[in-house]
């Protein structure tokens, strides 16, 4: 048994991510992050909708149209695939659960 909110004993480098489960086109992961953001000329292009809520601390994701998300810990969202964003900001720590395949919201 694991704890999705155990830190790692020392901070590291880049962001972390840990795949925890994934099958039949879809991958659950932890990423874990100590202020680290996306570099200001790069945006995510996903393949797949990515669900993903804030278990710990604070965070801001950018959208390419200009829209920013202010997330605070039990915030989440969906980004549906091929909605470029960033993530302009993270508290130190950040602990995310995502989940990426084929979703829709409810």
């Amino acid at each position: 048994m694991n704890n999705i909110l155990k830190l790692p004993a020392e901070i590291p480098k880049e962001e972390l991510f840990e795949k925890l489960a994934q099958g039949n086109n879809v991958l659950i992961e932890r990423i874990i992050s100590y202020g680290h953001k996306t570099p200001d000329d790069y945006w995510y292009d996903q393949e797949k909708d990515e669900w993903v809520i804030l278990l710990q601390g604070e965070a801001v994701i950018l959208f390419d149209d200009g829209t920013k998300t202010n997330l605070k810990s039990g915030d989440y969202l969906l980004i549906p695939k091929h909605k470029k964003h960033r993530v302009e900001k993270t508290s130190s720590p950040c602990i995310w659960l995502a989940v990426h395949g084929d979703l829709q919201a409810n």
